[in-house]
């Protein structure tokens, strides 16, 4: 069941790029990305990682590429992964070449930090003779010497300022296949940086909240400063930065495009807060109901109320739905209807099974 969203986000235009077989800007969905913590060098350990990021949700990983060894291992893991791979390239031009020719789909680089212009001519020709995207990813902890002094302190401007210097570096190459990130760890600086790079090009934004921190802290501050700029239409790719597994860096990405209507992608669950009117354990069911669902990637709606107060209206908008009822006795809503009750004890199988049945039905539609 589609439920009208209350507000429509107008997303700006921008051009369309490609990173593997994945669509950036334009009307293309928004995509999430996360980042490998393995040594790439080691490909067997960044496969297993990579698969589990798949599995997750991810459509595009970026790696880390600071040395041949891990240039090399690009091959062997490209061979083995679906979703497309940015190598993250920082100063040496070499390894931007490497990573090219074994396979990476995008090149994470700031030009201006490669060095002279026949070294940028270099990337530019390898990147495009293998059909590589690249990104230009400005952060506030690694400005140019120059831009510092002017500005003094990493702000905005001196963030924009960067990222237009490096865009024109490939412009001058011919080269336009980018997208671009103005990251900081400050939301405030990061968005004001994100709002005014939207207004000065049309390449599409990469959105990050950089070194957010923790599970908890960096998934509030990655929601405030990126929702704030998806809210607004800015956006065309996100990247949730949490020390923390890049698994769950993917699934409060896609959290954060489900709460927006920007991406429908898994069960959206809809429940209610702890509540002396609960019939059932609403809080335990919902842990084990998102565990138990997490493997459906199909756009199902699931309501889980504890009671009888707000139940009905919830479930009359979602696919399945369950509304506590008095001892024990819950009913069970199937596209809004009233379907059969089911006691308190059955209702995470009765539920697993019926949001199962629509994932499939879905699919079927397709």
């Amino acid at each position: 069941m589609s439920i009208r969203p209350f507000r429509e986000i107008k997303r700006r235009k921008t051009k369309t790029i490609k990173v593997g077989d994945v669509k950036i800007g334009g009307d293309n969905p928004i995509s999430v990305q996360t980042m490998t913590n393995t040594l790439t060098s080691d490909a067997s350990a960044t496969i297993k990682q990579i698969l589990q990021i798949q599995e997750a949700g991810a459509d595009i990983v970026r790696v880390s590429c600071p040395d041949k060894d891990s240039t090399k291992a690009l091959k062997e893991i490209k061979k083995e992964v679906q979703i497309p791979i940015v190598a993250d390239i920082h100063f040496h031009y070499q390894r931007a070449i490497e990573a090219a020719e074994n396979g990476a789909d995008c090149l994470r680089i700031n030009p201006g930090n490669i060095g002279d212009e026949k070294k940028i001519k270099e990337v530019v020709d390898a990147a495009v003779s293998n059909n590589c995207s690249i990104r230009v990813g400005v952060n506030a902890g690694s400005l140019e010497k120059d831009i510092l002094e002017k500005y003094k302190e990493p702000c905005p401007e001196a963030l924009v300022e960067s990222a237009i210097r490096n865009v024109k570096i490939l412009e001058n190459q011919n080269f336009y296949n980018l997208k671009v990130s103005v990251k900081s760890s400050d939301i405030f600086l990061s968005i004001s940086a994100y709002e005014q790079l939207s207004e000065k090009i049309n390449y599409p934004l990469h959105l990050g909240i950089t070194e957010a921190g923790g599970f908890i802290s960096g998934s509030i501050k990655s929601s405030i400063g990126m929702g704030k700029l998806l809210l607004a239409g800015i956006g065309d790719t996100i990247r949730v930065s949490l020390s923390d597994d890049p698994v769950e860096e993917v699934k409060i990405g896609n959290e954060i495009l489900k709460s927006l209507n920007l991406r429908n992608r898994g069960v959206k669950i809809i429940s209610c807060p702890s509540c002396a009117r609960q019939a059932f354990k609403v809080i335990d069911t919902v842990k084990i109901l998102e565990q138990k669902l997490a493997h459906i990637k199909e756009p199902v709606t699931l309501s889980i109320i504890g009671c009888v107060v707000n139940g009905p209206g919830e479930a009359a908008m979602t696919d399945v739905g369950i509304t506590g009822g008095g001892k024990g006795n819950n009913m069970l809503y199937l596209s809004g209807v009233q379907s059969e009750k089911v006691i308190s004890e059955d209702i995470i199988s009765k539920v697993v099974n019926k949001v199962e049945e629509k994932a499939l039905e879905i699919r079927n539609n397709k």
